[in-house]
């Protein structure tokens, strides 16, 4: 196999690899929107395409299927660039991607959101699926303050604080950009963002009132302090725990 990646694949050559055994298939689910002063809009999305291609070579047997590009980002649109679909329209995404690859022959289908404003959505859209499609699992990982405690983790290893590492366009995220696309990143314009505690109580509060409530700059954390070798150190911790989990999802 010359990729994983069904988008640079041809019909013929999925069919193959799908009823040899590759019958296991990954899609991120992504967001447009701002990150910051620093951040390239599609932050969230080149991460998510990057952790299930990687996700999807350690799992073995899984191939990565087109990333959903487009999220629910209601609480960025006061910033320029940010673009937002209703949580209805993302359900039926989800829904249509099931319904098609269910009926290719994959035996797994995984979600795997990378935009917080994602995870509770495709919750109930890989619920309300696997009702559907009794004999295929379709599960998802939504578990968004389970994803923060394995970026705290790491945060904590390379000695950067919680509140530095930050929940939005912080170092974590920052990092992990450096480690992707260094060329996009704006070195010249990092600043703090709300550098306070970050838990379900502020999780609410952006979701009901918008990112202006905590952080005018629309930054979560501070990223002043983040390289490349950090972003490639979340990388492996995130990768290895993600997969683990979804291995448990699909057991």
């Amino acid at each position: 196999m010359q990729t994983i990646k069904t988008i640079k694949m041809n019909w013929p050559d999925i069919k193959s690899v799908v009823d040899k055994g590759y019958n296991t298939i990954i899609i991120a689910v992504g967001a447009i929107e701002q990150h910051g002063p620093h951040l390239p809009t599609f932050t969230d999305t080149l991460i998510g395409e990057n952790l299930a291609y990687r996700i999807a070579q350690k799992l073995g047997n899984c191939l990565q299927g087109p990333t959903i590009t487009v999220g629910c980002s209601s609480h960025h649109l006061a910033f320029p660039g940010t673009v937002s679909i209703q949580k209805s329209t993302l359900k039926a995404i989800i829904h249509d991607y099931t319904d098609s690859l269910v009926m290719h022959g994959y035996k797994n289908i995984v979600f795997m959101p990378s935009h917080g404003g994602n995870f509770s959505t495709v919750a109930e859209a890989v619920e309300e699926a696997q009702k559907k499609h009794k004999t295929t699992n379709v599960v998802g990982y939504t578990n968004l303050m389970g994803l923060l405690k394995i970026i705290n983790a790491v945060s904590e290893e390379v000695g950067i604080s919680k509140e530095e590492s930050g929940a939005h366009a912080g170092e974590n995220e920052t990092s992990l950009v450096l480690a992707l696309a260094e060329e996009l990143v704006m070195k010249d314009r990092f600043e703090p963002g709300y550098v306070g505690k970050f838990g379900e109580e502020e999780s609410k509060i952006i979701f009901a009132k918008g990112m202006k409530a905590l952080t005018e700059n629309g930054t979560l954390g501070d990223p002043t302090r983040a390289t490349k070798e950090h972003g490639e150190q979340y990388l492996e911790k995130i990768v290895d725990s993600l997969a683990n989990e979804i291995k448990k999802l699909l057991s």
